[in-house]
């Protein structure tokens, strides 16, 4: 049995937006169609139990989320940092580790720039 834990807050607005996206049951003014209730997963707060659908057709088109909610599916691969060289999962156009490294990334190409612009 799995361990139950607190979803981050990307966890949980990855979930809100593969809900609001790709859930064929979600319709944003009535909820969750088939109960007829507001949807169970958009409230979501900890790991554990997922609404069947979700599970088994929405959350396999996020691996990198899928794989941290379940520990099953592809892993997806690392990649090293550019700046700082701590390995972090990439998704979609994610380049850097954090906000930090990208920030000092762009402080270092805008110094390159205006030294070749200079000289």
């Amino acid at each position: 049995m799995e361990e139950c834990r607190e979803l981050t807050r990307q966890e949980r607005t990855a979930i809100r937006a593969l809900v609001a996206k790709w859930c064929a049951n979600y319709d944003r003014e009535w909820g969750c169609l088939p109960l007829e209730c507001p949807c169970y997963m958009l409230g979501k707060c900890w790991t554990g139990a997922y609404c069947r659908y979700f599970r088994e057709a929405v959350l396999p088109l996020d691996s990198v989320l899928q794989t941290a909610l379940t520990g099953r599916g592809a892993v997806p691969a690392l990649r090293p940092c550019p700046v700082c060289g701590r390995p972090f999962l990439p998704d979609n156009r994610r380049r850097y580790c954090s906000p930090a490294c990208g920030k000092a990334a762009h402080r270092r190409q805008q110094r390159e720039h205006m030294r070749r612009k200079r000289g």
